[in-house]
């Protein structure tokens, strides 16, 4: 019992905890922004998929780190512009749209890889992201190595928390955002084009979502395999109900579950295997449907989420 709690005061524990959840804020992040805007995007475990191919390949290909973010962002982009015109102006059911680019994105990112690379029968490595310590900050006991000894991806995920922020609830835009995702008839009243908000909103959020697959290949691991995503684009969408919509409080679960899944991990090799792996493997995920439960009922989401809208329409 004590060396499981000894856990929880060890730099190492939260050093993988904040790595684990790198991937999860930037995923959260731009589902949040779609939601926001008042659709749902259930594409985003195929998005994260082809973001996470798309990157390491840019850099596999030649290009450098940070022109690998770029492209995978692109790619997400992409995807969102093509679920934004399916749900927004056409109005087509946003599961089962989603569902399709979750299907499209997957099936042709294996199809890319296999086509690219015929011959590979282990996924060839990349020179990923290096930790990057900052002076002093970095010498904080428990705290410096975990939030200030990371690679440049994992700063870069907690900026986009704080851009996101100030981007929906500081600037014009966000309310724009924020409105079509509630009363869309006032804000076309207003002069203010909701098809254009929304799919650019999922454009966004897509691009956020890719993005954080890429961290996956280019800062986590330096290469390539298939199911490396694993269902996190599933966690991202509860953790947005969880975050009730609001960055900072999606941010704080990403690092929860993050911090669950880190510790199970943990947890089998202080057991030395007397408990079987599998009920450690379900640890993170339980106490995240349990967390979200408890709060999802006093959460208030976004009155035009999955609501068609027409112009004209009151």
């Amino acid at each position: 019992m004590a060396e499981a709690l000894e856990i929880l005061f060890t730099a190492s524990f939260w050093v993988a905890a904040i790595r684990i959840a790198s991937p999860l804020i930037f995923a959260t992040m731009g589902e949040l922004i779609c939601e926001r805007a008042g659709v749902l995007n259930l594409g985003i475990e195929g998005i994260m998929v082809a973001g996470a191919f798309t990157g390491w390949f840019t850099v596999y290909s030649g290009g450098d780190l940070w022109t690998g973010i770029a492209v995978a962002a692109a790619t997400g982009a992409a995807f969102g512009l093509l679920h934004g015109t399916l749900t927004v102006p056409l109005g087509l059911s946003q599961h089962v749209v989603g569902i399709g680019i979750t299907l499209l994105a997957t099936s042709l990112t294996y199809f890319t890889y296999r086509l690219a690379l015929p011959e590979v029968t282990s996924p060839p490595k990349i020179d990923s992201f290096q930790p990057l310590e900052i002076p002093l900050l970095s010498d904080i006991p428990l705290v410096g190595p975990a939030l200030f000894a990371q690679t440049p991806f994992t700063y870069l995920a907690f900026v986009t928390v704080a851009v996101v922020g100030w981007v929906l609830y500081r600037t014009p835009l966000g309310l724009a955002v924020r409105a079509v995702g509630e009363n869309p008839a006032a804000v076309e009243a207003q002069g203010i084009g909701v098809t254009a908000t929304r799919i650019g909103a999922v454009m966004a959020g897509s691009a956020l979502m890719a993005v954080g697959g890429a961290f996956l290949t280019m800062s986590a691991f330096n290469s390539f395999f298939f199911e490396m995503v694993n269902g996190r684009g599933w966690i991202c969408i509860a953790l947005v109900v969880f975050g009730s919509w609001r960055p900072g409080k999606a941010l704080l679960g990403a690092v929860l579950f993050a911090a669950f899944d880190a510790y199970q991990v943990r947890l089998q090799q202080v057991t030395g295997g007397v408990i079987p792996y599998q009920l450690f493997l379900m640890l993170p995920y339980v106490l995240s449907v349990l967390a979200l439960i408890l709060v999802a009922r006093r959460a208030t989401y976004p009155k035009a989420l999955m609501i068609p809208y027409q112009k004209g329409e009151r």
